[in-house]
């Protein structure tokens, strides 16, 4: 009888190599046009003023000014540090009081039960090893407290997206798609024997660009994964990635002027924490 070993990730390695990959072109121009994601959020996750709020995976901190926008006092986290000096800059901006602090999503330096609530935009969905960072944010989060997220899901644009990247450079082995953080099953079985409620919302982010190859050309200068899948190809694989992208593009463009307009579905996910 044939069975198929069971391959165990590098998590180290990889994790080294997606920071890399963050680090590179800047995110921070992508991140920004997500915010009404983290708006949304905060909303959804209804935190009184004063609530104590740990930013996970931060990013360039959408979540983290929504929240602090709300009088919350907030932490924001990451591991990429040039994504938590753009998150600073905004919030210096701003005149927002937010603490900002390098952490990895996986590895919290944080006290059992610490915050009110622990949220994460579109940010811990990527981390290698799911289940421990899955265990931190509960971890973190007091009894009656919130864990709140937003995270793609497998079907939409950007979890279709992934896997026409995936055809052209092959995911790390061993690796679960980020895009289970947005499924039912996989949140409830995760966090269902951690929580009081789980509530999970399917809502579109509307991807609005000048034109179709104007998303491939600044997403593949300035979206990481998306930069390094291209820099990993020579002339004639970037040219098939690129056409593959549109074709992707193409079957949820809902825009009929030659712009880009595309629905993307993502969860918001609410979870009370028992």
């Amino acid at each position: 009888m044939n069975t198929t070993p069971t391959i165990t990730p590098d998590y180290a390695a990889i994790k080294s190599k997606q920071n890399a990959a963050w680090s590179s072109g800047d995110y921070s121009r992508i991140g920004v046009t997500l915010q009404i994601t983290g708006e949304e959020l905060a909303e959804a996750a209804d935190m009184a003023p004063g609530s104590s709020i740990l930013d996970v995976a931060a990013g360039n901190g959408n979540a983290t000014l929504a929240f602090a926008r709300r009088w919350c006092d907030v932490t924001s986290t990451d591991y990429v540090e040039t994504l938590l000096n753009a998150g600073r800059n905004r919030a210096k901006a701003e005149g927002l009081n937010v603490k900002f602090q390098i952490a990895d999503a996986e590895d919290l330096p944080f006290g059992n039960r610490q915050f009110d609530s622990v949220v994460s935009s579109f940010g811990v969905m990527f981390t290698p090893n799911q289940e421990k960072s899955a265990s931190e944010l509960v971890r973190v989060c007091r009894s009656g407290g919130k864990i709140a997220m937003t995270n793609w899901t497998p079907d939409g644009f950007i979890g279709t997206l992934f896997r026409t990247l995936g055809k052209h450079v092959a995911p790390p082995a061993g690796l679960q798609s980020a895009t289970r953080w947005g499924e039912r099953r996989w949140i409830g079985e995760t966090f269902e024997p951690h929580a009081r409620a789980i509530t999970l919302t399917l809502k579109p982010f509307h991807f609005r660009y000048p034109s179709p190859q104007h998303f491939v050309d600044f997403f593949r200068a300035f979206y990481g994964p998306v930069h390094k899948a291209f820099l990993a190809l020579d002339e004639l694989g970037q040219k098939a990635l690129n056409d593959d992208m549109l074709a992707t593009i193409g079957s949820f463009n809902v825009a009929q002027d030659g712009t880009m307009a595309v629905p993307s579905e993502y969860a918001e996910i609410v979870i009370v924490r028992s």
